[in-house]
């Protein structure tokens, strides 16, 4: 096809997501850190005029080697609902033929956001295609909406704002989910000295919602916002940010401990045997603190903080690769921006 505009977008995914679970409507208000990386969640949309009276929008999801066409017009929540809700929640032209492709290099079912960063990517490019454009909060109210009103799934807010503003954000969640989002700006030599320090380990299956999951919400949407369970997480995002700025690295890996904890004490088995052996590991070679990502559970993926010593880290990493073939180290760097939109 003969292009009018190709347009691009990327979105990062989060790792080390100090107070989850406190970003959602049962906590009604609450405090997270995370931090942007890359690998970003790539997608590239291909815009013409339409041929015929009757617009249409391919998807091409190439993790999953799937390639369809929907009609914009009357979109049906079939093969990948995520990608056909974002497009339905999106004003678009309707005399355009429109192709997207959106590639991951992360694995799907992380637990660093990524379903959040495809939605963010991709309600970027199609934004991009009328006047005006919205900011990174919008983008990721939209995207949350996405989730929440139009596949009605349980959803906090805080990996759409990582994706949408990237770097390191401390959220405080007013009101679910209303929230103010404050990017930490820190000096450069802490910046570099964090990402070299930074591992994440893809703990070799993906996750999935559990009997777990729903019986933890069941609990804390009964408990109230003030349930001790979910204040204790909302104490490690302002130790993990205080840390940050003062480049005590030893104060931040004792944060990320202090909120896996804290969701061992939600259920014992948000973190799993597996993630338990590669923290003992960890431990072993000088980490300093271990976040298992996301809600936790079986499957997913961990954060952990090194120590000073690089060949430390390295020899850790190759001794967390011999559990399982499928656990795997995904190498990481920190993001300083977001959701970014541009034209080939």
């Amino acid at each position: 096809m003969t292009m009018e505009r190709i347009i691009n977008t990327v979105a990062p995914i989060r790792i080390c997501d100090l107070g989850g679970w406190t970003d959602t409507w049962f906590a009604e208000h609450g405090k997270v850190l995370n931090i942007a990386v890359y690998p970003y969640v790539q997608c590239q949309m291909f815009v013409r005029k339409a041929r015929s009276r009757k617009a249409s929008l391919t998807i091409h999801v190439e993790n999953y080697g799937d390639r369809y066409t929907i009609d914009p017009s009357a979109i049906e929540y079939s093969k990948h609902p995520l990608l056909e809700a974002s497009v339905d929640a999106m004003e678009i032209p309707r005399n355009l033929d429109i192709e997207v492709a959106l590639y991951s290099e992360a694995p799907a079912g992380c637990s660093t956001g990524t379903s959040a960063a495809v939605s963010v990517a991709l309600i970027g490019a199609l934004d991009a295609l009328t006047p005006g454009r919205m900011t990174p909060g919008e983008v990721a109210a939209k995207a949350h909406e996405v989730e929440t009103k139009y596949l009605k799934l349980q959803c906090g807010i805080q990996d759409q704002i990582a994706a949408a503003y990237g770097g390191i954000c401390y959220i405080e969640m007013t009101r679910y989910p209303e929230a103010r989002v404050s990017p930490l700006n820190i000096p450069n030599s802490i910046w570099w000295e964090l990402e070299s320090r930074l591992t994440l380990i893809f703990l070799g299956k993906t996750h999935k919602s559990s009997d777990v999951h729903k019986k933890v919400i069941r609990e804390l949407e009964g408990a109230g916002s003030a349930c001790p369970k979910i204040e204790v997480l909302r104490k490690p995002p302002e130790k993990g940010k205080n840390a940050l700025f003062a480049g005590d690295f030893p104060a931040f890996g004792r944060a990320m401990d202090e909120n896996t904890a804290a969701q061992v004490s939600l259920h014992p088995y948000l973190v799993s045997d597996t993630a338990r052996q590669v923290m003992k590991i960890a431990r072993h070679h000088g980490a300093l603190g271990c976040k298992v990502n996301g809600a936790g559970g079986d499957g997913g993926s961990i954060t952990i903080l090194s120590d000073a010593s690089r060949s430390a880290r390295r020899a850790m990493i190759a001794e967390i690769e011999k559990i399982d073939p499928a656990i795997k180290h995904i190498p990481t760097y920190l993001s300083r921006y977001g959701l970014r939109v541009w034209e080939s």
